[in-house]
């Protein structure tokens, strides 16, 4: 059901398409922890202009990009993955999509070459609510919440496209805001 939040994580919130809060504009955050003391997730297409190795210099492999995860303790670096054979410690949000892990192994595996854009996405800061918070927001209606996820969808490099993808999948029901201009002014 949409704008209710089923289950812990493993949800995308996709913000309403008029929201003016550049931290939020057109995103879609992956969230990875929902509980009665608040909320975490990570805004899933907004890119830095950073790069991994911008951030750790020890890492060989310095072309993934970064993106900004939200405006929260955004001198924090976090990841998620879909490769659990490779990394171990994370914690399952989804059908075998992960938050976090071994970050010694991570770094192993990116000097190694032995990871890519399609097996984890790195994140400055995140976003988070407190309690009661977010459940407010939805009541605003200022979140879309899609309760199934596309990793393949998630891991592309497609953040320009990703909130128009995601606001189509969810049925005709919100399709035709997926063309509702940035700046309805503009119109």
């Amino acid at each position: 059901m949409l704008n209710t939040i089923s289950a812990a994580a493993g949800r995308l919130l996709i913000s309403e398409p008029f929201m003016m809060d550049p931290n939020f504009k057109r995103s879609v955050i992956l969230l990875t922890e929902y509980s009665e003391e608040g909320a975490v997730g990570f805004v899933l297409n907004h890119q830095t202009d950073m790069l991994l190795g911008d951030i750790l210099p020890e890492v060989s492999y310095s072309d993934l990009p970064v993106y900004e995860g939200g405006p929260v303790a955004k001198n924090t670096l976090h990841f998620i993955h879909r490769c659990p054979q490779k990394i171990s410690g994370g914690i399952e949000i989804w059908d075998n999509m992960f938050w976090g892990g071994d970050f010694e192994e991570v770094k192993q595996l990116i000097n190694g070459y032995q990871l890519d854009e399609s097996e984890i996405k790195f994140f400055a800061g995140y976003s988070g609510w407190t309690q009661g918070q977010l459940d407010d927001e939805l009541k605003e209606d200022t979140w879309i919440v899609a309760n199934r996820l596309n990793a393949d969808l998630i891991f592309a490099n497609s953040e320009q496209n990703l909130w128009r993808e995601v606001v189509i999948s969810l049925g005709s029901r919100y399709a035709h805001i997926a063309n509702f201009p940035e700046n309805p002014s503009l119109n």
